[in-house]
C-alpha cells in the first residue's frame, strides 16, 4: 500500500513541476530561470521524501534531524543537470545534448548510490535481465524528459505525464527492494502525506497561475483573428499565413512595449529549392514544402509563430528573447533542421536555408521588421547561403528601398498606375494575328517603368500579389471590350500565378469581370505555368475544372521546363501548350531543341491542343517552327509588347495595306484546325513596329 502511495504521489509531483518548467518560457527574462529553478526544486522534494521517509540504512537520509536533509542536495543537482540538458536539446545543440547527457547520467548514478542503494540490488523482472545500469538509464533519460519542450500542448503533456511515470517507477523499484530486505516501513510514514497533499496543492496552483500570467497561449494552428483577411492558414503546409503573422506580430510588439522586452522576426528563404521543382516536379517539391513546415512547428514553443509567406519562403516570430546569442542559437538550429535530407519517394532532396533576423525595437517600428529581415536574409544569401544574418545599418537602404516599393505599390493600385502591355501571337502559316498576351508594367512617379521582374515578388511577399491579380483581370477584361467597341476583335491572354488558382474565389472574380464587361469566356486566355499546372493540389485541380467549366481558353506556359505527368496532362481542360522560349532560341544550332520541339507538336496534336511558341526573333526560326507544325508564334520579329493603343493604331493602320491582320483582328477569332498537315510556304512577316513610335503616335 506504501509503495503504491508512492509511487502514485511521487509521480503527481514530477508531473505538476514539469509543467511549471513548460510555463518558463512564456515570461520575461530572468523569470523563465526563477521559474525552472522552482520546478527543479519540487523534483527534488518528490525525490527525496520517499528515502527520507524510510531512512534507509547507508543512505544520507539514515541520520536523525537536519543532517537528514543532505538527503534534498543529491536529487536537487539532479533535477538540475536534467534540466540543462533538455535545454541544450531544445536548442538543438550536439554537443550541449552529448555533454549533458553523460552529465545527467552520472548525476543519476550519483542519487541513486547515496538515495537508492535498493536500485542496485535488482535481479530479474519477469524474466528479463534488469539491473542497476538499465534502471539508472532510465532514471536519467525519463528525469531529462521531464523538462523537454514540445511544440504541440498534449503531445508535451502525454511525454511530461510518462516521464514521470518512468522517475517514478525506478525510484519505486529500488524502494520495494528495500522494504523486501532491510527495511521496516515506519509507522509514522503515513503523516508525511499531509506534507506532500499540501505541496501538490501548492504546485497545482502554481502551475495553473503561470498558464494564465505568461500572455498568449500557444498558437493555434488554425484559428486566426476576425479582422484579418485571407485564410489563417496556408493550404499546402499547415502553417499560419502572412495575414495571421502580421497580427500575432503586432500583438507581441504591445507586450514588448509594455513590458520593455525584445521580440525576433526571422526571415527563411531555402536554398536550392527550384531546382527540386526543375528537377522533380512540382508535386515533389510540395511534398518537401509540407515537411518544412512540419519541421518549423516542431521547433516552435510557446506562442512562437512560424508562417509560409509564400513559395520557399517563411516567418518565425520569437515574442520573447533574452538575447542576440539566443536568437542566433535558434537560427542555427533551425538551419541545421531544415538542411536535414528530405525523404519523398524513396528518393533523398536535398536543400538548406538561409535566415534573416530583425531584432525589436532597436529603433524601428513593428511593420518594418519583416522587410528588415528580408533585408538580412538576402546578406545570408550574398554571403554564400546555408547561414544567418541580423540586420545592420548598412542593410538599412535595401530595407528602406523594399519598404517604399511596398508602400508605392499599395498606391499604384489605387491610383491606377499600373498599366498593360500588348504582345500579338501570330498564326504561323497565315500570319493573321489571334490574340495579344498582356504583360504588366508599372509606371511609377520617379522610377520611370518598372518591369515585373522589379517588383511580383515583392508584391508575394507584401500579401499584395492577390490585388495586383485582380487588377490585371479587370484591366485585361475592359481593354478587351474597348477594342471591341472599336471595331477589334482578338483574344486576351493573362497570366494566373500559383498564388492565384490556389484561391477558393478566383473563377468567381474572373466570371464577374466577364460579365460586368460583357466579353465572352472564350475570348479570354488564361496562361497557368506547366509547375503549376501539374500541382497536384485539390485547390489548383478545383480551380481548373471551374475555368474549364466556364469556357475560358486555357493555355499551359513555359512547357518543357518542368515535369509532365502525361496522364493528367490529358485530364486537364486545356486548349494550348506554349513552348518555352529556351527551346526556340536553340533551334536553329541544335537537333536536341528541334527534337524537343517537334516531340511537344506531336505530343500536344495527339491530345487535341494547339502548339504557341514564344520568344521568336528571326525568320530561320519561324520557318523551322512552322515546318514543324506549330499553330502560333509569339516574339520581336512580329512585335515588341506595346501599349494597347498603340496595338490598336497598329492594326488599324494596316487595314489598307494587307490583309494580313484584318481577317483576325475585325472577324471572329480563327478556329485552328489541329490536322496536321503539310507545311505550307511561310509568308513574309510584318516587319516589327517600334512601340516607342507607336506610343508617340497615340
Amino acid at each position: 500500500m506504501f509503495l503504491a502511495a508512492c509511487f502514485v504521489v511521487t509521480a503527481l509531483m514530477l508531473w505538476l513541476a514539469a509543467g511549471i518548467a513548460a510555463r518558463a518560457d512564456r515570461h520575461r527574462k530572468p523569470l523563465p530561470w526563477v521559474i525552472r529553478g522552482g520546478a527543479a526544486a519540487l523534483v527534488a522534494c518528490a525525490l527525496w521524501w520517499p528515502p527520507h521517509t524510510l531512512q534507509a540504512e547507508g543512505t544520507l537520509v539514515a541520520a536523525d534531524g537536519p543532517m537528514s536533509l543532505l538527503g534534498w542536495l543529491p536529487a536537487l543537482g539532479f533535477a538540475l543537470v536534467a534540466l540543462a540538458t533538455a535545454r541544450a536539446a531544445a536548442t538543438r545543440s550536439i554537443a550541449g545534448v552529448l555533454a549533458g547527457g553523460v552529465a545527467t547520467l552520472a548525476a543519476a548514478y550519483g542519487f541513486a548510490m547515496l538515495m537508492l542503494p535498493g536500485l542496485f540490488r535488482l535481479g530479474p523482472i519477469a524474466g528479463l535481465p534488469v539491473g542497476d545500469g538499465l534502471a539508472v538509464s532510465v532514471l536519467a533519460v525519463a528525469g531529462a524528459a521531464l523538462f523537454l519542450p514540445l511544440p504541440q500542448e498534449r503531445l508535451a503533456v502525454a511525454m511530461r505525464a510518462a516521464a514521470a511515470l518512468g522517475v517514478a517507477g525506478v525510484e519505486a523499484l529500488a524502494l520495494g527492494r528495500l522494504l523486501a530486505t532491510d527495511t521496516a516501513m515506519p509507522p509514522t510514514a503515513w503523516h508525511e502525506f499531509t506534507v506532500l497533499a499540501v505541496l501538490c496543492a501548492v504546485g497545482a496552483v502554481l502551475r495553473a497561475v503561470l498558464g494564465q500570467a505568461g500572455g498568449a497561449a500557444p498558437l493555434p494552428e488554425v484559428a486566426a483573428p476576425r479582422a484579418s483577411r485571407g485564410p489563417a492558414a496556408d493550404n499546402l503546409t499547415g502553417l499560419p499565413t502572412r495575414q495571421f503573422f502580421e497580427g500575432r506580430l503586432a500583438a507581441a510588439a504591445k507586450r514588448c512595449d509594455s513590458k520593455k522586452g525584445r521580440l525576433a522576426v526571422l526571415f527563411i528563404d531555402l536554398d536550392g529549392f527550384k531546382p527540386v521543382n526543375d528537377t522533380y516536379g512540382h508535386a515533389c517539391g510540395d511534398r518537401v514544402l509540407e515537411q518544412v513546415g512540419q519541421r518549423l512547428r516542431s521547433i516552435t514553443r510557446g506562442s512562437d509563430v512560424a508562417a509560409r509567406v509564400g513559395g520557399d519562403e517563411f516567418l518565425m516570430l520569437l515574442p520573447s528573447v533574452s538575447s542576440q546569442e539566443s536568437v542566433s542559437r535558434v537560427a542555427k538550429a533551425m538551419i541545421e533542421l531544415l538542411s536535414r535530407p528530405y525523404k519523398v519517394d524513396e528518393r533523398e532532396v536535398s536543400i538548406s536555408c538561409s535566415v534573416g533576423i530583425a531584432l525589436y525595437p532597436e529603433g524601428c517600428k513593428p511593420n518594418k521588421l519583416i522587410p528588415r529581415a528580408d533585408a538580412a536574409m538576402y546578406a545570408a544569401k550574398r554571403a554564400g547561403g546555408t547561414r544567418h544574418a541580423f540586420f545592420s545599418a548598412e542593410m538599412d537602404h535595401d530595407a528602406k528601398q523594399n519598404f517604399e516599393m511596398v508602400r508605392d505599390l499599395r498606391r499604384a493600385i489605387a491610383n491606377n498606375e499600373l498599366e498593360l502591355f500588348f504582345q500579338p501571337k501570330i498564326d504561323a502559316r497565315s500570319g493573321q494575328v489571334t490574340a495579344a498576351e498582356a504583360l504588366l508594367r508599372w509606371n511609377h512617379p520617379k522610377l520611370g517603368t518598372v518591369m515585373p521582374d522589379d517588383f511580383v515578388r515583392l508584391a508575394e511577399r507584401a500579401g499584395l500579389i492577390g490585388a495586383v491579380g485582380d487588377w490585371v483581370i479587370e484591366a485585361a477584361c475592359r481593354q478587351a471590350r474597348s477594342w471591341r467597341d472599336k471595331g477589334l476583335r482578338m483574344r486576351v491572354a493573362i497570366n494566373l500565378s500559383v498564388n492565384q488558382m490556389r484561391q477558393d474565389d478566383i473563377v468567381d472574380r474572373i466570371t464577374e469581370a466577364l460579365k460586368r464587361h460583357k466579353i465572352r469566356p472564350s475570348l479570354l486566355t488564361c496562361e497557368i505555368t506547366e509547375s503549376t499546372a501539374m500541382e497536384d493540389t485539390r485547390a489548383t485541380q478545383e480551380t481548373f475544372r471551374r475555368l474549364g467549366e466556364l469556357g475560358v481558353h486555357l493555355s499551359i506556359d513555359d512547357f518543357g521546363t518542368g515535369h509532365s505527368s502525361l496522364a493528367y496532362l490529358r485530364k486537364l481542360p486545356a486548349e494550348e501548350l506554349k513552348i518555352d522560349r529556351m527551346f526556340v532560341q536553340d533551334l536553329e544550332h541544335s537537333a536536341d531543341a528541334r527534337a524537343v520541339v517537334d516531340a511537344v507538336v506531336k505530343l500536344a496534336h495527339a491530345l487535341g491542343l494547339k502548339v504557341v511558341a514564344e520568344g521568336v526573333e528571326n525568320p530561320r526560326q519561324h520557318q523551322i517552327l512552322a515546318e514543324l507544325g506549330c499553330d502560333e508564334l509569339q516574339g520581336y520579329l512580329f512585335a515588341k509588347p506595346m501599349t494597347a493603343r498603340a496595338l490598336l493604331l497598329w492594326a488599324l493602320g494596316d487595314r489598307g495595306e494587307t490583309s494580313v491582320f484584318r481577317n483576325s483582328l475585325f472577324g471572329e477569332t480563327r478556329q485552328t484546325s489541329l490536322l496536321v498537315t503539310r507545311p505550307q510556304p511561310v509568308p513574309a512577316p510584318k516587319p516589327a513596329p517600334d512601340p516607342q513610335q507607336l506610343s508617340k503616335a497615340a
